[in-house]
């Protein structure tokens, strides 16, 4: 089935140097040039010379759960994002910024900000913390339980919508010669009275170019989908398998439909992790040499993380030990990693070995030519999976030239991806519409 449209990529910088565990290891350039200006400026204008949309910039507040064995934190993502702006033109800065660990006004004003420095290029990526390291840093024992935690975000997120919007549309004026600097009448208090939140407003501003700041949503569960049909503009989530993409993306256009949204009005973008080289051998021993960059107790531990089975529990050469999985409910991690990772150990019976050589991270991998990637994400994309894809690169730089140089264009040659960006801000580019 031929979609109309093109798909959405974003390139996502997993960490500072990339989605693999020991990636500051295998790559090139200096073991701490992640914490460069020059760095990031490489990334964000090779991102815009591939016209990709635009650039995840997670956020780990915390080293806390692997010490000084790698870098894991990474740099404050508003901070570096606005270093990015001013270097580009048309990518989108998407940034990551925890409903556990901020206060709603912080986070409306700070990307608030980054959307009028960028000209209307900021998304957040609205998450709930889910690393116990994180707790200990503001002052807490234990990381809040699954159901408070999407609690708070619910009101979080009403309280930062609330803020971005409180200038009306046309509330500044900005006359010189009659004095009249904006419109008193159209720029309003939220007088937000919460359950876990006080806040008043207005936010110090007026509105952005793009109405507000795209919100982006990684979260897998009852709860997390919920919000995702809600409010979320563009759905960040782990998929191995086309069912499991397909039944995912079906589900959060079918709430959002529930909520009164347009189901078009929502981007799904599952993560796909490409390792690729101009023949399939290349891309093979590429593959390789990154898998046995890590050692087999690292790749273990991934996985226990993932799914919640004790590492004692995972014997290479057997299949996974579902009896011994807790449900959902319970599970103190992604829920939608996890589903990802069990999915495609069950659907293809695979033993932990090969489960760990297939999906070394909790996302999609492909390996192979500039072409047989093209088709794994035209498979997804022309079967109404996905929408476009979160490029989850291995590691920066070289996955990213990768995708630039190889696989954009095979994607503009078969009509899949634009061949130059045609809005100015990101959520014109997404094309979705501007809150009224």
């Amino acid at each position: 089935m031929k979609r109309n449209g093109t798909m959405v990529l974003n390139a996502a910088v997993m960490y500072g140097m990339g989605q693999l565990h020991d990636a500051w290891r295998a790559r090139e350039g200096d073991a701490d040039d992640y914490i460069t200006g020059s760095y990031y400026r490489r990334i964000a204008k090779t991102v815009e010379r591939g016209k990709i949309h635009g650039v995840f910039l997670a956020e780990q507040i915390t080293n806390a759960e692997t010490g000084a064995e790698r870098p894991t934190g990474a740099l404050d993502t508003a901070t570096v994002l606005a270093h990015m702006a001013a270097v580009t033109e048309r990518i989108g800065l998407v940034g990551t910024a925890s409903t556990t660990y901020n206060e709603p006004y912080e986070v409306a004003r700070r990307f608030g900000t980054l959307d009028h420095l960028s000209e209307g290029r900021a998304a957040w990526n609205m998450v709930t913390s889910a690393h116990a390291g994180s707790a200990a840093q503001f002052g807490e024992e234990f990381l809040p339980d699954p159901r408070e935690r999407y609690e708070r975000a619910e009101e979080f997120m009403d309280v930062v919508v609330a803020l971005w919007e409180s200038w009306e549309s046309d509330a500044f004026v900005g006359d010189k010669e009659r004095g009249v600097f904006a419109l008193a009448d159209k720029i309003h208090a939220i007088d937000h009275v919460g359950e876990r939140f006080k806040v008043k407003g207005p936010l110090p501003f007026p509105r952005s170019r793009q109405g507000r700041p795209v919100i982006f949503q990684a979260g897998s569960s009852e709860a997390g989908r919920n919000q995702a049909g809600r409010l979320a503009d563009v759905v960040f989530c782990a998929q191995h398998t086309v069912e499991g993409a397909l039944e995912f993306r079906e589900d959060i256009r079918r709430r959002a439909a529930s909520f009164g949204r347009d189901p078009e009005s929502v981007k799904v973008l599952p993560g796909i992790s490409t390792i690729i080289g101009s023949t399939e051998a290349e891309a093979i021993a590429k593959k390789q040499t990154l898998f046995d960059t890590v050692s087999i107790d690292v790749h273990l531990a991934g996985l226990s993380k993932w799914t919640g089975l004790p590492v004692d529990a995972l014997a290479l050469d057997k299949p996974l030990r579902l009896d011994l999985l807790v449900p959902d409910e319970d599970f103190k991690g992604g829920v939608g990693w996890r589903r990802s990772v069990v999915d495609l150990a069950v659907k293809e019976s695979l033993t932990v070995r090969e489960l760990l050589e297939q999906a070394p991270t909790a996302h999609y991998q492909v390996v192979g030519t500039p072409e047989q990637v093209a088709d794994a994400m035209q498979e997804r994309y022309d079967s109404g999976a996905a929408d476009g894809f979160n490029l989850m690169l291995p590691m920066i730089h070289e996955a990213l030239e990768d995708v630039v140089n190889m696989l954009v264009p095979v994607l503009q040659e078969r009509g899949l991806f634009h061949q130059d960006y045609e809005h100015e801000t990101l959520r014109g580019n997404l094309g979705l519409s501007v809150p009224l």
